[in-house]
């Protein structure tokens, strides 16, 4: 049986060896293999698909891993993984064990750099140019491949403010998509629009030089007068190129689906000797229709029905309670006011955006942006609420203590995606957000187990106490609770569950509280009596809670957070400082990053689901 095209890719250079009339069926096949292997594990689909021809031309103008790529984000990096001998385990992506839905230097050489987080790529992709030089490799090239909507975030401008200063060879690729995860914002998102419909100054510059090529010697000193003038051509054509004057040599908008084209552009770049820059033109979703009609849905997806684009329906999850609650608020309170960085959709917050588009705002993928923005709208008087994931707030540390925290501001975080979040794996884990946030003076932290939880603390955080709050909750939707729980549904800062004559106090906190419940029924049926305590503020941690806690003389802490500056480490100061002389154990994750898994099994391997802790505890108990 003869191999398909895509099975004669064994390394990175037979791409040059598929004849060029074969290029159109290799990306069908690629595009194919892209839409059965995400609907059956998940994954990001729109942008793999629209960078299937960029990836096909890149490998076959370039020597990797001789010359260097780098994806930005990196949720576009499956057909190059295709292409980097893991076309054979490409159906372990994303399941635990298999391959990162990311670039993973640990995966592959090729894989040069890991990257999750958007932004980030022109300035570790002039660092490896810059390293290339010192070292000699002056035949070594650089290439970083951005997305318009990555280009909203500030980090970019400051790789593009000194990669143009950088005068070898250095090529960035902007991968213009006309949308991020949502819609594109601000004036960027504008001003590619108008590049984009303004081929004028190129054309005009580029024919008229031809013109004048064929003049002789009149002809050459023309040209050589007009290159002089190159700005003014520039500033009466073209209105000028923000590429340009950074320092780049611009090329484009060219077609980012016509292979032949993005080559001559690639092959340009390639042989120049001064920093270059590509803006390629795709379409988000291509050659899938359902992906192609909405891009956004299909950016980050689960498993779908590869006929229909049918996604599997769950119930609602916490974003959207989140969302509902923050809606009926906001109905009451005009003061109220919703935003996020380029995750409306993903924060639960498109209700809000349609219900009152006034006091809603997206600034984009700028998280450094945000936390001094709300700070902002709070000292003018109003109640500003920042949907965020966990993983992404890590970017606006610094901004959540001088421009919020210094100032005493009441800003309220909404931190989406707390504690595990599954198969996006290491870059996207919400497992820091606890330690970092719990060193900021004067902020108040809530977690929620259950949606009545939720919506109770996202009041409080808007209405009670001064300066910042933050309620943070899991993906996913709500743990089943017992009936017969009695709980304060978040009114008070912590619930205890007294176990009748215990003597082992279980403390938890957010969602890990369901799997503790469970783990005290296990130890139930071993004959091991335990308390539960349910913190619901986790900053500051109420000090009745550790008097409370001060009562026992066996203290075991779970939480679905680093360990170290965690709650757990905290608590156990507090207590210490109450005169506790007991035995305590903290189970939280341990000095290491978390790869991709189902959220279930990495509680297992974090021993943080219910078995684990009841097997732990029933090991201490019986010392």
């Amino acid at each position: 049986m003869a191999q398909s095209l895509l099975q004669q890719i064994q390394q990175p250079d037979d791409v040059k060896k598929i004849p060029e009339e074969e290029l159109p069926a290799l990306c069908e096949e690629i595009r194919t293999k892209l839409i059965e292997t995400v609907a059956e594990n998940g994954g990001h689909l729109s942008s793999n698909l629209g960078v299937v021809e960029l990836t096909v031309a890149l490998y076959r103008v370039f020597s990797f891993p001789e010359d260097q790529l780098v994806w930005d984000v990196g949720h576009q990096c499956y057909t190059h993984k295709l292409f980097t001998g893991r076309r054979e385990s490409f159906s372990t992506l994303r399941k635990e064990g298999g391959i990162s839905g990311f670039p993973n230097r640990a995966e592959s050489p090729l894989d040069i750099f890991s990257t999750g987080h958007s932004s980030t790529s022109i300035a570790s992709a002039l660092g490896l140019a810059c390293a290339n030089e010192i070292a000699g490799k002056k035949d070594c090239h650089v290439v970083s491949v951005i997305g318009d909507g990555a280009l909203s975030g500030g980090l970019a401008y400051e790789g593009l403010n000194n990669a143009g200063r950088y005068r070898r060879n250095f090529t960035v690729i902007l991968n213009d998509n006309k949308m991020s995860i949502n819609r594109n914002v601000g004036a960027m998102a504008r001003y590619l629009a108008v590049i984009r419909t303004k081929n004028g100054y190129r054309n005009v510059k580029n024919g008229l030089e031809s013109f004048l090529k064929h003049i002789p010697v009149v002809g050459s000193s023309l040209r050589n007068a007009l290159a002089r003038a190159k700005g003014m051509l520039k500033n009466t054509i073209y209105h000028s190129n923000i590429f340009e004057e950074m320092g780049f040599h611009y090329i484009g908008p060219i077609d980012g689906h016509d292979i032949a084209t993005l080559e001559r552009a690639l092959m340009i770049a390639r042989d120049a000797d001064y920093p270059v820059l590509i803006h390629a033109c795709t379409v988000k979703g291509k050659g899938y229709s359902f992906a192609e009609k909405n891009p956004r849905v299909f950016h980050g997806i689960g498993s779908f029905d590869v006929d229909t684009g049918e996604k599997q329906l769950s119930g609602d999850g916490y974003s959207d309670v989140f969302g509902q609650e923050l809606c009926a608020i906001a109905e009451k309170d005009p003061t109220v006011c919703a935003i996020t960085a380029a995750m409306k959709a993903g924060t639960g917050l498109t209700q809000f955006a349609r219900s009152f588009p006034g006091r809603f705002y997206d600034v984009g993928i700028a998280e450094e942006c945000a936390i001094p923005f709300a700070a902002g709208l709070a000292a003018n008087g109003m109640k500003p609420v920042f949907a965020v994931y966990s993983t992404f707030l890590q970017r606006a540390y610094d901004q959540l203590i001088h421009d919020a925290a210094l100032q005493n501001l009441r800003i309220v975080l909404a931190v989406d995606r707390a504690g595990f979040v599954g198969d996006d794996g290491a870059t996207h884990q919400g497992l820091f957000d606890p330690a970092f946030l719990n060193s900021i003076p004067g902020l108040t932290v809530y977690a929620p187990t259950y949606f009545d939880e939720l919506r109770r603390m996202l009041q409080k955080a808007i209405y009670e106490g001064s300066g910042p709050a933050a309620v943070r909750y899991p993906r996913g939707v709500e743990p089943q609770k017992p009936q017969k729980l009695a709980l304060s549904g978040g009114e008070n800062d912590f619930d205890l569950i007294p176990g009748a004559e215990a003597s082992v106090l279980l403390v938890t906190y957010g969602r890990l509280f369901a799997e503790c419940l469970r783990a005290a029924g296990l130890l139930a049926q071993r004959g091991i009596a335990v308390s539960l305590l349910k913190l619901n503020c986790i900053r500051p941690v109420p000090q009745q809670a550790v008097e409370k806690a001060a009562e026992y003389p066996n203290v075991f802490f779970a939480e679905e957070s680093v360990a170290a500056g965690g709650v757990g480490e905290h608590f156990l100061r507090l207590l210490t400082e109450q005169g506790f002389s007991g035995k305590f154990r903290l189970s939280a994750v341990q000095d290491r990053f978390v790869a991709h898994a189902s959220e279930r099994r990495q509680m297992e391997q974090n021993g943080l689901d219910a078995e684990s802790v009841a097997d732990i505890i029933t090991m201490e108990c019986s010392h």
